[in-house]
């Protein structure tokens, strides 16, 4: 069964990828993401502040991605994409998740929306950009 974070992450991820394609408002996305049946089993909260969020700040986590990359981000499919940028997100904005969590969370999230191997990549990318954005949490990161 699933928590009720990973079904916010799961919406927030749907808001995002919904934002890449067609742009709106974060508030337009909630309301219409909040009309679904299922949407009662997230934690709400959550899920504005991942989705108002990311959204705010998703070209500056980007810049922090990308260097982490095979291809330029444009060419990265919406899915992993939006999957980066939340995981991001919360790895440099929302400390009191561990960052254990955080790419566990997108990994397993890519496996059930993204592509075949979609996982390795986000996964991957992640190990990458995690020290940059936690670097006291992370094995040999803190204070020198």
């Amino acid at each position: 069964m699933k928590s009720s974070r990973r079904r916010a992450r799961e919406y927030a991820l749907q808001g995002l990828y919904q934002w890449q394609l067609a742009g709106g408002t974060s508030a337009a996305i909630q309301a219409q993401l909040a009309e679904d049946k299922n949407f009662a089993q997230a934690d709400r909260e959550y899920f504005e502040q991942l989705l108002k969020g990311a959204m705010a700040v998703a070209a500056e986590l980007e810049i922090v991605i990308t260097p982490a990359l095979d291809r330029p981000i444009a060419q990265l499919s919406p899915i992993e994409r939006a999957i980066l940028i939340l995981a991001a997100f919360e790895l440099r904005d929302l400390l009191a998740i561990p960052y254990r969590v955080v790419i566990n969370e997108a990994v397993e999230i890519a496996k059930d929306f993204g592509g075949t191997d979609g996982f390795k990549y986000v996964n991957g990318v992640l190990d990458r950009i995690a020290p940059l954005l936690r670097p006291p949490e992370r094995p040999g990161g803190g204070e020198p």
